[in-house]
């Protein structure tokens, strides 16, 4: 806790929260340092963590049993409404309209992708503009407090713009009718889905065989030093502005839960991040390319159809090009198996401490901001250079010293080297060792899997029961797809091998061959 509290502090020093703020739309691929694990004692929509969401989607096999998990958790946070709520988003819209919102040719209803989602009312046409929500209308770091008071002290402590706005969430949450955003607020779900409601029992319950589960460690580990930052440095020295029955661990999990899952940033308005009022209405879709943005001309967050809607279809919009479990992490849901493009699977790649030139290897990747255990991304259609370049390093001679520097420095994309290097002398053995991480991968998604159906039947607990089920479900989900692309993976470098092997057997033949015709 410490340490977390300790990193938070220096993240602080930034002016934004890096945690909290990936990179969007990176084209680069940046290889993940992780660690070994111990056994355990809604682009644009782009934002930091970036994307715009709304009502994240349940799986359709686990609807009702995530309809009593909700219900079991509701009772922690005092504001905000169940996740399906018609009722309280039907008057976010009649606010929004008498602050400035335009006639939308939208309107809210439950939907099967989802649980409540923007539906045309009209006919709307490709490449058509819709929304119109006003910047007045828009949350961000420059919002007005109503505990001005609250604000400035923030302000003064040079707080950056994701602990700040996880902060104003709360100071107006907790004004309930009398702040300006109460209607908003009181259409925010109670509980967000996210990896960062799930136990860390949970989380290793049904995560062991997926690196998603270190990503959601990670994540909570920072919002805990975060709070903890804040409420050593501020919040304690101000208890009659942040009194800690208000400010607490729980009401920013769910702020922070709300941010990571309807935060967006604004390209247009130098990447901004802000919270858009009915915006987050809209559903994600894999198929849709679609976000949101600042237009200029008509001075308001708008997006852009990329496909017609007839009235009575949910219309769509793009949370970035994410993963199953990156958006399982941020918002709680799940993909079918195979519809998601920019689907991927992480796998732990690392240096063998047997390894002679261990040390050399592991100076060499410290100096690019590597480590000894990495993560790289594995997708049905293949994976990263820097995954490629890394396996070679791993398996390289004490004779390739003189490479190590360049191997490294193509592992974390940092190089100005051809990104087609080859080293056909070791080819096989870098194949061979991403094989195995794949086949080891495999083996703990197929046990989590086998066993699966065994799990919770010891539980008594109604509630206990169905929340155990929702998120057993959702693990199955994303098990099963994050699979699929490892037994594609699997496949391509076995029949890769195969080739190299047989090729080598067919150049041994002939070079016998020879030897004979010449004796």
């Amino acid at each position: 806790m410490a340490g977390a509290a300790a990193a938070a502090s220096r993240i602080f020093q930034t002016s934004l929260l890096p945690p909290f703020s990936p990179p969007l739309n990176s084209k680069a691929y940046k290889p993940r340092s992780r660690s070994r694990r111990r056994s355990p004692p809604r682009p644009s929509l782009p934002a930091a963590a970036a994307t715009v969401v709304c009502s994240a989607p349940a799986t359709d096999s686990a609807s009702s049993a995530a309809a009593a998990a909700r219900a079991s958790e509701a009772q922690r946070i005092p504001w905000g409404c169940d996740a399906d709520s018609l009722e309280n988003a039907s008057a976010l819209r009649g606010w929004l309209s008498d602050s400035g919102l335009p006639p939308q040719k939208m309107a809210i209803q439950r939907v099967d992708v989802g649980e409540r989602g923007l539906v045309a009312s009209k006919n709307v046409r490709k490449g058509e503009k819709l929304l119109f929500v006003p910047p007045s209308l828009v949350i961000t770091a420059d919002s007005e407090w109503s505990c001005a008071e609250a604000g400035q002290v923030l302000k003064k402590n040079s707080v950056p713009d994701w602990p700040l706005l996880a902060t104003y969430l709360i100071s107006e949450a907790s004004l309930m009718g009398s702040s300006r955003w109460s209607n908003y607020i009181s259409a925010l779900p109670r509980q967000p889905y996210s990896l960062l409601y799930w136990t860390r029992a949970e989380l290793d319950r049904y995560l062991e065989a997926s690196q998603i589960r270190q990503r959601a460690i990670e994540r909570i580990t920072n919002v805990i030093g975060t709070y903890n930052d804040l409420r050593s440095r501020i919040f304690s020295k101000h208890p009659e502005l942040f009194p800690e029955e208000v400010y607490n661990l729980e009401t920013f999990k769910w702020s922070f839960g709300i941010l990571f899952s309807r935060l967006v940033r604004l390209p247009s308005m130098d990447g901004r991040v802000a919270l858009v009022p009915w915006a987050d209405m809209l559903n994600h879709s894999c198929e849709v390319e679609t976000f949101l943005d600042y237009d200029s001309a008509s001075q308001a967050v708008v997006f852009t159809t990329d496909r017609p809607y007839q009235p009575g279809e949910q219309v769509f919009i793009s949370y970035g090009r994410k993963s199953n479990g990156e958006l399982l992490l941020s918002y709680g849901f799940v993909p079918k198996e195979g519809t998601n493009p920019s689907d991927s699977v992480e796998i732990l790649l690392s240096l063998k401490k047997s390894d002679k030139s261990y040390s050399k290897k592991l100076e060499a990747l410290r100096k690019h901001g590597l480590s000894a255990s990495q993560c790289f991304p594995v997708q049905i259609t293949g994976w990263p250079v820097e995954l490629m370049a890394y396996a070679y390093l791993a398996v390289s001679p004490p004779s390739m010293s003189s490479q190590f520097e360049e191997l490294a420095a193509a592992a974390s994309n940092k190089t100005t080297t051809k990104k087609d290097m080859r080293f056909p002398e070791i080819e096989e053995q870098a194949l061979q060792y991403i094989l195995d991480s794949c086949e080891l991968s495999i083996s703990k998604y197929s046990k989590f899997l086998q066993e699966s159906g065994l799990m919770d039947l010891d539980v008594t607990s109604p509630k206990q029961l169905n929340r155990r089920l929702f998120l057993k479900q959702l693990a199955v989900d994303l098990c099963t797809s994050e699979r699929r692309i490892l037994f594609r993976a699997q496949y391509i470098l076995r029949r890769r091998l195969r080739d190299l092997r047989s090729g080598e057997l067919r150049a041994l033949t002939i070079f016998n061959g020879f030897r004979k015709l010449f004796k």
